[in-house]
């Protein structure tokens, strides 16, 4: 299993626009592979659409894209600014990803991390979630090695709103057992925070 995770920066005002062709759209291609998430930002880098599609491997999805499909891609006026598209990989723990009612607003934090540091993070994150679900449930959790031998590691998490989400990292906090102990090997952090389209299967 993998994911393609799509995001698009688009012209200031044409985010809605697209969510809706977007929508009118989706049921033809669904009948190809199903889509497992679909956000718009709030915070963090304005403007930008997440399309996340899970394939069985990565030949599954150049069939799929491959395939002919009438009205598809949805129509964009021309707005879309730049596209980026990244495969990934599911950590062993993860529950996949699709129709799950989880929150109204999610967190996507995205770490990087040193290079050959892979098993290890991936072995301290795993012993180390359990705990963090005690308190919410991990919607995703995946990995994408990069070309410099870095790689990335993905987590989001739902919440009711930014009130829980800050309930919830507070109460997190205060388990000695989370976070995990790898900022021995990160590089980079980053997050933003996203909310599901009205025809998102996660949301």
């Amino acid at each position: 299993m993998i994911y393609e995770v799509r995001t698009y920066d688009m012209k200031p005002g044409s985010v809605a626009m697209f969510e809706e062709n977007f929508g009118n759209a989706l049921p033809a291609r669904q009948e190809v592979s199903p889509l497992a998430a679909f956000f718009h930002t709030d915070i963090g880098p304005l403007n930008q659409v997440i399309h996340i599609w899970p394939y069985d491997s990565e030949d599954h999805r150049e069939e799929c894209r491959a395939v002919s499909i009438e009205g598809w891609p949805p129509q964009n006026g021309g707005n879309i600014l730049n596209m980026d598209s990244q495969i990934w990989n599911p950590a062993e723990f993860m529950t996949p990803m699709g129709d799950r009612e989880l929150g109204n607003i999610y967190e996507m934090r995205i770490y990087t991390y040193q290079e050959g540091s892979k098993d290890e993070v991936l072995s301290r994150w795993s012993n180390a979630i359990s705990h963090r679900e005690q308190y919410s449930p991990l919607a995703a959790g995946m990995y994408s090695d990069l070309e410099d031998g870095t790689f990335q590691w993905m987590h989001v998490w739902p919440y009711e709103d930014l009130a829980a989400r800050g309930r919830v990292r507070s109460e997190a906090g205060e388990n000695p057992n989370w976070p995990p102990p790898t900022r021995e090997f990160l590089v980079k952090q980053e997050n933003k925070i996203v909310i599901p389209a009205s025809f998102s299967p996660m949301h």
